[in-house]
Order: structure tokens, then C-alpha cells, then sequence
């Protein structure tokens, strides 16, 4: 039987709108993983969210979500379509992809996704995010604030973390894609040929391949947050400088922080994100015969 791949406009129809939806329904776990990963003074979950609803309301914990539903919607998009695009090339003779390969492919992806949506978007939702905390925060809003980081720092200012984002963003999808494929593949060995896998199958799968994402990346998201923080040109050279610091200073367990939020956000993530896109890919028929 021939392989089918995915049509890429379809692909990118599907990936960017499953990114926008799930960027908004987890997005509060997001703001309070990223304030716990700041330096200072720790902060417990329960706590940011009891101050931010008590001094800001419900809306302080969307602080910076504009910034994240774009780069989400963006990201997912182009994570899509390029690892369609690498799996298609490492595909065998039959179309299917190995773990290692995928893994490659996952892998392409993440990179590619870093440099073309994730960077931005999170060096700005994280700026916004530091900002709000303060007594006057002085971002009014996705626009504003990105403007005034050009303005203060240049264009490469929202290019801050490059690096660790890079490496995260590679690591995440090289992870999430290649325990999402052979749980799939799994799965689908045990099904009846030719037929489609229920929601909440899709939903269980993906959420799987977050926990498995979120523990082995996470010292990656750490220093990526540091490194994108209002403070981080004061206190770190780079990457590398800022992760020698929160080993030396903090202790290794810091690069554990906001696990728990992270988490949360990652298995609905994990499990919103590819089971909108099957849906999606099923409805519009985003995949063409070879």
C-alpha cells in the first residue's frame, strides 16, 4: 500500500492552529513556571498564582500571553510542516521512520522552530512576564513592549537565549516526536490496517510524549528563562556562564525549577496539540499518496 505524507499547506493549516489553541488554554501554567524560574527569592507555585489573582486579578496570570499565542501558533506551524518535511527525507522505501530517524527529524525540527518563531516570541513573553511583576511595569502590551526592547536593546535583544533555546527547542521535539511516533506506531500495530486512532487515544499518546519531554529538557528551560530575563545582560556573559552560576550558587536541583507548572502545561500541550492536528489533517485530508 502506498505511504501517505502530509500535504504541507495543510500541515501548517493544522500545526498552527492547534499551537494558538493550546498556547491559550495552558497558558497560566506558563506564566507560573516562568516566575518561578527567575533568581531571587524563591517562589512556590500555589504562591504566584494566590498574589498575581490577589493584586492583578485573572487577567495577571495572561501576562504576556499575546507574545506566546503568536509565537505558538507560529512555532507549531513551522514545527509541522519541517518535521513532515526531514521525516519524508529519512523515510525507507515504505515510508516509514525508524526512532533514530525520527529522532533526526524531531530534532531538524526543534532547530529550525527556534530560530524562525520560539526565540522571539519567548524572549518577549519572558521580558513581559519579569516586567509585570514589577510596581510599574512599563510594557502596555505585545506591541509596545516589543518596540521598546528593539528600542533598548536592538533587534538582536529579542534574539536573547538563542542558544539554550536552540538546544531546548531541538531536544524538546526531538523527545516529544520520537515517544510520540513509536507509541503511535505501537498502537497502531495493534489496531485494525487503515483505521484512525480515537481522540482520546491521540490525546493520551501526546501527553505521554510531554512527560518525557519535560523531565529530560528542563535544565535547558531554566537557563533559557535566565538568560531572557530584564536582569540577565547584568548578570551573565552567557549560557554557559549562567548555567555554571545556578550550579555553583543555587545547587543542580534549581535546574529543576517550575517542573510542576511545566509539566502541567506539557501533557495537556502534548495532548491538545496532536490531537487538534490529526483532527484537523483527518477533515481537510492533509495527507496525499506518494
Amino acid at each position: 500500500m502506498p505511504a501517505k505524507k502530509e500535504n504541507p499547506i495543510h500541515s501548517l493549516i493544522a500545526g498552527t492552529t492547534a499551537g494558538a489553541v493550546e498556547a491559550f488554554v495552558t497558558y497560566p501554567t506558563e506564566f507560573v513556571k516562568t516566575r518561578t524560574q527567575f533568581g531571587g527569592q524563591r517562589e512556590g507555585p500555589l504562591a504566584i498564582v494566590r498574589e498575581t489573582l490577589r493584586s492583578k486579578g485573572i487577567v495577571g496570570l495572561y501576562s504576556g500571553c499575546s507574545a506566546l499565542v503568536v509565537g505558538n501558533a507560529t512555532k507549531a506551524g513551522v514545527r509541522f510542516v519541517s518535521y513532515d518535511h526531514f521525516k519524508s527525507l529519512l523515510a525507507d522505501k515504505e515510508g516509514k521512520v525508524s526512532a533514530p530517524r525520527s529522532l533526526v527529524a524531531g530534532l531538524g525540527a526543534g532547530m529550525t522552530e527556534a530560530v524562525i518563531a520560539v526565540t522571539p516570541s519567548e524572549t518577549i513573553k519572558t521580558k513581559m512576564i519579569d516586567d509585570a511583576k514589577r510596581p510599574n511595569p512599563q510594557y502596555r502590551g505585545l506591541v509596545h513592549g516589543t518596540a521598546s526592547i528593539i528600542r533598548q536593546e536592538g533587534f538582536f535583544g529579542i534574539y536573547r537565549g538563542l542558544f539554550p533555546v536552540m538546544m531546548r527547542q531541538g531536544a524538546n521535539s526531538a523527545v516529544r516526536f520520537t515517544t510520540y511516533s513509536t507509541l503511535k506506531q505501537f498502537v497502531q500495530g495493534t489496531a485494525r490496517p487503515g483505521q484512525q486512532l480515537p481522540s482520546g487515544i491521540t490525546f493520551g499518546i501526546g501527553a505521554i510524549a510531554g512527560l518525557v519531554t519535560v523531565y529530560s529538557t528542563q535544565p535547558l528551560d531554566v537557563i533559557k528563562t535566565r538568560m531572557q530575563s530584564l536582569s540577565a545582560r547584568q548578570q551573565y556573559r552567557n549560557s554557559f556562564h549562567c548555567g555554571y552560576r545556578i550550579l555553583t550558587e543555587e545547587g543542580v536541583l534549581r535546574f529543576w525549577t517550575g517542573t510542576t507548572p511545566r509539566l502541567a502545561r506539557l501533557i495537556m500541550s502534548g495532548g491538545i496539540v496532536f490531537t487538534i492536528y490529526e483532527n484537523i489533517i483527518s477533515v481537510i485530508g492533509g495527507r496525499e499518496q506518494e
